[in-house]
């Protein structure tokens, strides 16, 4: 009986001491540094250009005449907002969510959208000249569209326009 009890006391003890290591060896979660995001906000006719905007949120802002000229949008999230008349040149989208936007009067020269899903986002009289769309998601109906306007190659990329989005 002594040797079981003995057992069980040495079995607690070391269940406890796994316990405290656990404890104490764990980190805390440390919280984002930048917190910003702009949903919802109004950036009408802001200057973003050059800027890192990697992975920020731009959900249902209004952004008539932003200039986002150069500016690090990869991974972005834009979605339900209005850009009418944005400057887009140079600015790399790579993997950007731009759902439900209005670019219209936008200029997307030279801009990267590689990967990005452009989806019910309406592209009516944006300048397309350099861009590179490889392996993006766009609407049927606008890449129609797109393909009687776009020309050019991407300086970055080195890929035409027509070709990223499969103009024949």
């Amino acid at each position: 009986m002594k040797a079981i009890l003995t057992r069980c006391v040495g079995l607690i003890l070391v269940l406890g001491l796994a316990c405290l290591w656990i404890l104490l060896s764990a980190t805390p979660a440390l919280a984002a540094t930048d917190t910003v995001n702009y949903n919802n906000a109004n950036l009408q006719n802001q200057d973003f250009s050059g800027t890192d905007l990697v992975g920020k949120a731009f959900v249902a802002a209004e952004m008539r005449g932003i200039n986002f000229e150069n500016a690090d949008l990869t991974n972005a999230i834009l979605t339900k907002a209005v850009m009418l008349n944005a400057n887009l040149r140079g600015a790399n989208l790579t993997g950007a969510l731009v759902d439900r936007v209005f670019l219209v009067g936008s200029d997307l020269t030279n801009a990267i959208l590689q990967e990005a899903t452009l989806s019910r986002t309406s592209f009516e009289n944006v300048t397309v000249t350099g861009v590179d769309f490889t392996d993006a998601i766009l609407d049927r109906y606008e890449i129609s569209q797109l393909c009687d306007r776009a020309s050019g190659t991407n300086p970055t990329t080195g890929v035409s326009t027509r070709d990223s989005l499969g103009c024949r």
